[in-house]
């Protein structure tokens, strides 16, 4: 059975799956069996054939190398770029928890390490038609801990201290923070870092920059998250 752990973010485009496939592409890389999952994603585009391509899917894979199918990463695939509850009201087939256990599982049992990614932010509304499924539930019902991305720039101090607060008040647990387009040497950046690290009482783990390709993080702290 797999050692997992599951990413959600401050908000939406904030970098969860940039973030995702770094660290995924260092367990890749690292000789380690890693995979990647996602409950459902939105806003994806059309195959000449009318399928819908999981976009994050594919640019985890391209990113990670990793020899994972797509078709295995991600249950539920929407057309419309919206929360997956709205996309899902007008494409139907809503989330079903137990699809995506059951795909969760069967992941889990093949490959060492599975990074699970959420949409959005911690309060996205993944299915509020037939059943009401937030996105704490599928963290509570694949029982996994969390680790935080963040936007370094202005005003994610509120943002942070916002999710951490939330998923404290949730029983969720969190790791760590990762900060994604980081400017190193910038003075609101770097106190952003140690703010969110004072309010919080949470490590931020790494500094992603735009165009990183390699997460400046050892083998042996990314390992350590995972469960």
């Amino acid at each position: 059975m797999s050692k997992n752990l599951f990413i959600t973010g401050t908000g939406t485009d904030i970098g969860k799956t940039y973030v995702t496939g770094l660290m995924i592409k260092k367990l890749q890389e690292s000789g380690l069996k890693a995979a990647y999952y996602k409950a459902a994603m939105s806003g994806n585009d059309r195959r000449e054939d009318g399928s819908l391509i999981p976009g994050d899917a594919v640019r985890v894979k391209n990113m990670s190398g990793i020899s994972q199918p797509p078709e295995e990463m991600c249950p539920y695939v929407y057309e419309n770029a919206y929360s997956p509850h709205l996309a899902s009201r007008l494409e139907g087939n809503p989330v079903q928890p137990e699809v995506v256990k059951a795909g969760f599982e069967k992941v889990a049992a093949e490959y060492d390490y599975v990074t699970m990614e959420g949409s959005g932010g911690i309060l996205c509304p993944i299915c509020f038609d037939e059943q009401k499924i937030m996105l704490e539930d599928v963290i509570t019902m694949l029982d996994l801990s969390c680790l935080l991305i963040a936007d370094a720039g202005l005003g994610t101090i509120n943002q942070v201290v916002l999710t951490w607060f939330y998923m404290k008040a949730r029983n969720i647990p969190v790791k760590g923070i990762i900060f994604n387009h980081f400017h190193r040497g910038d003075i609101m950046e770097e106190d952003n870092l140690r703010m969110c690290e004072y309010m919080t009482g949470l490590k931020v783990l790494a500094c992603v920059a735009d165009g990183d390709t390699q997460l400046n993080m050892e083998l042996s702290e990314l390992t350590a998250l995972y469960e």
